[in-house]
């Protein structure tokens, strides 16, 4: 079930539609990725200027940029997944959509999240993401410890977070919260597959799209068409 849930979720990540939200939601992170680098780096110059470093020590002043900016750089590089995972939350119940109507076009449709909630689960689950990698890094270069928290902890907050998401179009969020749980085992198996794509630089960028198009899946095929005739109303 697994395997067959992923391989149509990676042929849809490259599919023209979801290649579009792609391309979209990468536009944006760069975007604000540039934005915040040059916003850190301007208090970077600032602070120097207010401490006179430029006048005294000339040499240092620009060393001290350099190995400034390299530092933002090195640091914006970490935050690119979970700024593209925030970007990508607010296309993420069109992607569901598109993958739902071209995948299994004889099934009922979802019912789109309001756009409040799925603002909220968006802010959430980046903000989470982002602390739980923090705490992460902390300990990262502890041998097999770190790395086994890293994996771990994006597995189960990205089975969770996605799951849920693709269920909570065809029945209330409790609901879908359960059903995740009852199935646990399996859903994060596909946590597992999207943690794995998380720890590769470049590929991570495609976490989100693959994600929701594998959760789709493997939400339809562990509720049965039956199920899904009357998706709950909002």
């Amino acid at each position: 079930m697994l395997v067959e849930s992923a391989t149509a979720a990676l042929r849809q990540t490259f599919s023209p539609p979801l290649r579009a939200i792609l391309w979209k939601s990468l536009g944006l992170t760069l975007g604000l990725l540039v934005l915040l680098w040059l916003g850190l780096t301007r208090l970077v110059q600032a602070f120097q200027a207010s401490h006179h470093i430029s006048a005294q020590y000339p040499i240092l002043d620009s060393l001290a940029y350099y190995l400034a900016g390299f530092g933002l750089f090195v640091v914006l590089a970490y935050l690119m997944p979970a700024i593209s995972i925030l970007v990508a939350g607010f296309f993420l119940d069109d992607a569901a959509a598109i993958v739902e109507r071209t995948d299994f076009p004889n099934d009922p449709p979802g019912r789109p999240m309001p756009l409040g909630t799925a603002m909220f689960y968006a802010v959430r689950f980046a903000g989470v993401t982002l602390l739980v990698n923090l705490a992460a890094l902390v300990i990262f270069f502890v041998p097999v410890i770190g790395i086994a928290a890293f994996f771990g902890a994006n597995a189960y907050l990205l089975a969770r977070e996605y799951f849920e998401m693709a269920a909570a179009r065809f029945r209330p969020l409790p609901e879908a919260a359960e059903m995740r749980r009852t199935f646990a085992v399996r859903t994060l198996s596909a946590g597992c597959l999207m943690s794995a794509m998380m720890i590769v630089p470049i590929l991570n960028l495609l976490t989100p799209l693959f994600g929701i198009a594998l959760m789709v899946h493997l939400h339809k095929r562990l509720s049965g068409r039956r199920q899904l005739a009357a998706p709950v109303p909002r």
